[in-house]
This record gives structure tokens, C-alpha cells and sequence, in this order.
């Protein structure tokens, strides 16, 4: 996508959910956009442009969604620059947190104050312009180790076996994107997969069941991505989150977040694994 195209907006009306939402179910995954461009414009180097995505469709979202709590990650168009998603946890203190994009010449105030807010991450993105890329990824997590933020990756697994060495050494937890953001097509036994596992059960590192449009082969539905989430599960149920990717930037084709949400009655037909990883795995690790 060119970052002067326009990327198609969000549904405001959701699929119902097919299955009971538990009490404090969270989405881990979704970012806010202003429609203020003056006060809160967007990096030159970007890699596409969103619609807003306003705080207010948010929240609405999320209550549609029955989620009682919700993750925001720093969008890659507003680069390092936070302040939009920190005027949103900072009016939402006990419902949401936030993973922020920093550079490691970030100050302590501005760590302290982002902590306060409600920041608990911090995310590497070397998929899409105006992220901080790996090559910052060590002098990020001796700032944040203190804080006892986490670093998440939005990286293409097939990527993980050459950093492994790097990753293993990381004195912060990890958390992999979007199911590790590779093509299904890239099977168990693939090196991407392989390596993916060997961080979830030797490392306790996380990943988000997000995202299944953008590793599946279909065009809708996504059933194939089926296989992905129920191995990811079965290998690390203490350690998978879920998370919508609303408003589902940079796609061709808007999907329904609802049917997304949906997914995990398919996904994990047990409701105690379900409610595991609505609820007691956010709360591990984002302190809800």
C-alpha cells in the first residue's frame, strides 16, 4: 500500500458474539488514531495512511465487543511520537493500557510519565515504516527493564531463527505479533514456526492470536488459520493473548472485528482455556 493511499475505514456495526463474553475480557490489540491531524500529524516516513480512529470509536468498539478492558499499541504512522495514545490511557486509567514506540534516548521523566499512564511495552516493528527497528532493540530493554515493561515484536517469524541469539538474550519479556505475522502456508515444521515455539515454552515469551487476515490464504473466513492458533494454544495456553488489530489498518478489504473475536469459539472450544486467555492472561502481564 502507498503511504498516499487512503486505507478503508472500520465497521461500526459488529457480528454479535457467538459465545459468552466472560467479565474482564480484554483486547489486547488496537490502535487509536486522531482526526486532528494539526495537533497530532503523521510521520512523512510511513508506510500507509489510516482513516481516524478516535477514541471514542474505540471505546465503543471495545463495548461492542464486550471487552472490559483493552490494550493500545502505538500506531506506526505517529512514529516515537505517543502523545494521542497517552491523552486516551490517560482519561483511561483502570480500563486500558498501552505499548509505546520509544527511542532509547527517550528521558526517565518521560518513561516515568508514560508508566503512569498506563504503559507497560514497548514494540519493535520492522514490517512497516516509522517503527523502531531491531537494531535499537538492546538499548531499549536496559531502559525498560526497570519499569518491567515487555517488548513486542511486530516481525515475520521467518525472520526469528537469524535472531534468536539476540532474543534469548532480551532481559525483558517478549510477545510475538499476530500469530508470529507469517503466511500460514508456513507449517509446523517449518524453521519460523519451530523457532516461534522454542520462545514460547523455553523463553515464556507471549504471542497474540491476532491477525488472522493477514496470514491467511483466504479471503474471508480464515479458516485455515485455524491449525496456527489451536498449536499456539495447545503448546502455550498460559502465554497467548487475543487482540482484534481494530481498525485493521493497511488491509484492502475491511474485516468484521466481531467475526474475528468470533474466531476463538472455533479456535478454543473449551471455555476455561477461553477464559484464560481473555482474561488471566492479560492481567499477568499488562497488571489489569
Amino acid at each position: 500500500m502507498s503511504p498516499d493511499s487512503l486505507c478503508v475505514a472500520p465497521f461500526e456495526e459488529l457480528a454479535p458474539a457467538s459465545f459468552d463474553i466472560p467479565a474482564n475480557a480484554c483486547d489486547t490489540h488496537a490502535h487509536v488514531i486522531s482526526a486532528d491531524t494539526s495537533r497530532f500529524p503523521l510521520s512523512p516516513i510511513r508506510s500507509y495512511t489510516p482513516v481516524p480512529a478516535t477514541e471514542d470509536q474505540y471505546l465503543a468498539m471495545l463495548d461492542a465487543q464486550g471487552m472490559t478492558y483493552g490494550v493500545l499499541v502505538q500506531v506506526s504512522v505517529y512514529g516515537t511520537d505517543n502523545r494521542y495514545m497517552l491523552d486516551v490511557l490517560g482519561r483511561h486509567r483502570d480500563r486500558l493500557r498501552g505499548v509505546a514506540v520509544i527511542d532509547p534516548h527517550v528521558s526517565d521523566a518521560e518513561l516515568d510519565a508514560m508508566h503512569a499512564a498506563g504503559v507497560r511495552g514497548v514494540r519493535v516493528n520492522v514490517l512497516y515504516k516509522g517503527g523502531v527497528g531491531l537494531h535499537e532493540v538492546n538499548r531499549i530493554a536496559d531502559r525498560i527493564k526497570e519499569l518491567g515493561w515487555h517488548m513486542q515484536f511486530l516481525v515475520d517469524a521467518r525472520q526469528l531463527p537469524e535472531l534468536l541469539p539476540v532474543m534469548r538474550r532480551l532481559p525483558v519479556a517478549g510477545v510475538l505479533d499476530h500469530m508470529g505475522h507469517m503466511p500460514v502456508s508456513e507449517g509446523k515444521t517449518s524453521p519460523g514456526y519451530q523457532a516461534m515455539l522454542h520462545l514460547l515454552t523455553d523463553y515464556g515469551w507471549w504471542v497474540k492470536l491476532s491477525g488472522a487476515y493477514r496470514i491467511s490464504n483466504e479471503s474471508r473466513g480464515f479458516d485455515d488459520t485455524m491449525g496456527r492458533a489451536q498449536s499456539l494454544v495447545e503448546a502455550a495456553p498460559s502465554r497467548c493473548l487475543w487482540g482484534s488489530d481494530w481498525p485493521h489498518v493497511a488491509i484492502p478489504k475491511m474485516v468484521d472485528t466481531g467475526e474475528l473475536r468470533n474466531q476463538l469459539a472455533q479456535w478454543i472450544p473449551d471455555e476455561a482455556t477461553r477464559h484464560r486467555i481473555l482474561v488471566h492472561n492479560p492481567a499477568a502481564l499488562y497488571g489489569f
